[in-house]
């Protein structure tokens, strides 16, 4: 069983935040092996929201966030889930709930492996595929919903 967590930068514990910033590690910068900056100063801030799923035992199996870019835009980011957890949909019901109700535009770059994850939620290619620590990605938008 997993417990669907929702909270604002402030509202994240200290644990918590250390479980997040931990998956994160240990699946972009150890197996991705890509060294880079991912404490980039947005986690805490009143509008970043942190959506993650955790098991019975209080582990982090899947995250997300969703910051708020300049103009209205919001933009999903770290969407990362644990390996031991894959195959399970995991990342798909966190872009559910990220986006439930959400009117607004979203972007997200993703990596070109799982833009059908992405198109599943009306994201559409945008732009040319580019290199962000040696992995290809694509820029997806989501337009505004009336």
């Amino acid at each position: 069983m997993t417990t669907l967590h929702d909270a604002s930068g402030p509202d994240l514990t200290a644990d918590r935040l250390y479980a997040i910033l931990r998956l994160r590690a240990d699946v972009f910068v150890v197996e991705q092996e890509c060294a880079y900056g991912d404490v980039d100063g947005r986690d805490l801030l009143a509008a970043t929201r942190h959506l993650w799923l955790e098991d019975a035992d209080g582990s982090v199996l899947a995250y997300l966030r969703v910051l708020a870019d300049p103009g209205g835009i919001s933009r999903i980011g770290r969407v990362v889930t644990a390996a031991s957890a894959r195959g399970r949909g995991l990342a798909a019901s966190l872009m559910e709930a990220a986006l439930d109700g959400a009117a607004g535009e979203f972007v997200l770059d993703a990596q070109t492996y799982a833009q059908s994850l992405y198109a599943r939620f009306g994201f559409v290619p945008e732009g040319d595929e580019f290199l962000d620590d040696g992995i290809p990605h694509i820029t997806m938008r989501r337009v505004a919903k009336d």
